[in-house]
């Protein structure tokens, strides 16, 4: 409506204007070169305007022919860019499907009609990849790494392509340049993380997680802060106890319901005399998740208390956490160095109809320690053997005798947990082999004595081997899985390795 009436007084004022020089009419005289001209001033408004138009349609006509090779080749390169856009589109598409064959062709194209877009070498690489040539992906990854737009893919590209051909180093070293160029790269931040836990280098990571700080919650920073600290703490409890002991406080503080900090902390903080430090410590930790390794740090308060003080202060520590089965096991196994047969007995007796394994050799102990029955006691090892595994320190199949800060297999961190092992989970193959990198964390967290890892913390090979049905039929799938060009998958590694000359492997694959 405004724009209506913006209109209509213009025109109106025109209008006006017109009407005002027709009522006034004047004469205009021009001599020039001995030529002279006579019109009226309405005339000449009139002849001026048509020369201004005149003008300007000769203007516009120059610049058209002045200006049209750009033009021509902003056309060109418009209608070039549309068609790389859609081979670009339909190339994802197919790769995304897995069309080897369409991939390659619209590739080509795509480098044909524009060679040095990023996405081009995106499709390229895709493309690559899907048809299992290595070297030509990692040749687009290194374009794609040298230009600053496409630098984090083509990083995280070669550390891919490194990882598969099990080149840590090289793997590393590209996830260390990513982290470094754009510190909000979560996977660069993991990854430098998970390479420098393998290493053992504890002080490292710890900067790394502060560098990457911004990319995590602060529930998420706090416990993997406390996870490191208590790994650095370990791999200096020997050499630098006093470092250790404010390693691991610190990470107490972080996360009182870590348990391996909870007891090192209880345990550091006895030696330097501060009990009822350690004691809060460890009751706390002991609360929130019943464990083992503190019923035995908090037994051990006093050094020089007997058998039977601990057995009290055992039970005490039990009744804080009423019908849960470590606190029995703790109060069994307390009773039992102080000859307390039928404490012992009444703790575990809840439990007998349903018994672990450490449930039934502690009723074996039992039975030697109380009766000298040794054919009872040989009862429950045999059921020991077939007994249900007790909780263990869990990862990615993986089963641990200890707490470790990271995935063996995997290089997870805070990947392990306190539960029961799956059935089938304590022997199963794993698809890609474990790598030196994934390795070395366990290795630089490996004890010095063996009187440090504790006999009871998970089932050994032989009974977790009688544990497991043995001639259970393998379930067939119901969809067949569909495996990448690069990774056979568990049947198919198992197919291969059968003999030249008989069924299976790779021959019956393309059979």
């Amino acid at each position: 409506m405004i724009r209506v009436v913006l209109f209509l007084i213009v025109v109106g004022a025109l209008s006006l204007g017109v009407a005002w020089f027709a009522d006034r009419p004047g004469d205009v005289v021009i001599t020039w070169q001995g030529l002279r001209i006579e019109t009226s001033l309405m005339v000449l408004g009139a002849a001026v305007v048509a020369a201004m138009a005149v003008l300007a349609l000769l203007f516009s006509l120059l610049r058209a022919i002045v200006t049209s090779p750009l033009m021509l080749k902003r056309h060109l390169r418009h209608r070039r860019g549309l068609r790389a856009y859609q081979a670009i589109s339909s190339g994802l598409i197919a790769v995304g499907a897995g069309d080897i064959a369409a991939a390659r062709k619209l590739s080509a194209e795509v480098n044909r009609v524009a060679p040095h877009e990023p996405l081009a070498l995106h499709l390229s690489a895709q493309s690559a990849q899907l048809a299992g040539d290595r070297e030509a992906a990692e040749r687009a990854f290194r374009a794609m790494a040298s230009r600053t737009d496409t630098k984090a893919l083509g990083l995280h590209g070669l550390f891919v392509e490194a990882w598969r051909r099990n080149d840590l180093t090289s793997a590393r070293a590209f996830a260390e340049e990513a982290a470094r160029s754009a510190p909000v790269l979560g996977w660069a931040g993991r990854a430098v993380l998970e390479f420098r836990c393998a290493a053992g280098d504890w002080a490292g990571a710890l900067a790394q997680l502060e560098r990457h700080m911004a990319t995590l919650d602060k529930a998420s920073y706090r416990r993997q802060r406390a996870v490191l600290l208590t790994a650095r703490a370990h791999a200096v409890e020997n050499t630098d106890r006093d470092s250790a002991k404010t390693f691991a406080l610190e990470a107490n503080k972080l996360a009182p319901n870590l348990v391996p900090a909870a007891a090192l902390a209880g345990r550091l903080l006895v030696e330097g005399g501060e009990l009822r430090k350690a004691s809060r410590v460890l009751d706390k930790a002991w609360r929130a998740n019943p464990h083992p390794e503190l019923a035995q740090a908090y037994s051990e308060l006093r050094s020089g208390d007997s058998a039977r003080d601990r057995l009290k202060r055992i039970e005490a520590l039990a009744r804080k956490v009423p019908g849960h089965v470590e606190g029995a096991l703790a109060v069994a196994r307390a009773a039992l160095n102080a000859q307390e047969f039928a404490k012992a007995r009444a703790a575990l007796a809840p439990y007998l109809q349903t018994a672990t394994k450490r449930i039934a050799l502690l009723m074996a102990e039992l039975e030697r320690a109380e009766n000298n029955d040794v054919g009872r006691a040989r009862e429950w090892v045999a059921r020991a053997l077939h007994a249900t595994p007790d909780p263990a320190w869990t990862a990615d199949g993986h089963v641990s005798d200890r707490w470790l800060p990271a995935s063996p297999v995997t290089g997870r961190l805070d990947a392990l947990e306190w539960r029961v092992p799956l059935t089938g989970m304590l022997s199963a193959p794993m698809i890609e082999p474990q790598s030196p990198a994934t390795t070395a964390a366990e290795i630089a967290f490996e004890p010095q004595h063996e009187s440090e890892v504790a006999p009871e913390a998970a089932p050994s090979p032989s009974a977790a081997g009688q544990a497991q049905p043995k001639s259970e039929p393998k379930p067939e799938p119901v969809i067949p899985l569909v495996h990448a060009p690069d990774d056979p998958g568990p049947e198919i590694a198992e197919e291969s390795e059968a003999p030249v000359g008989q069924e299976g492997g790779w021959r019956k694959i393309f059979g």
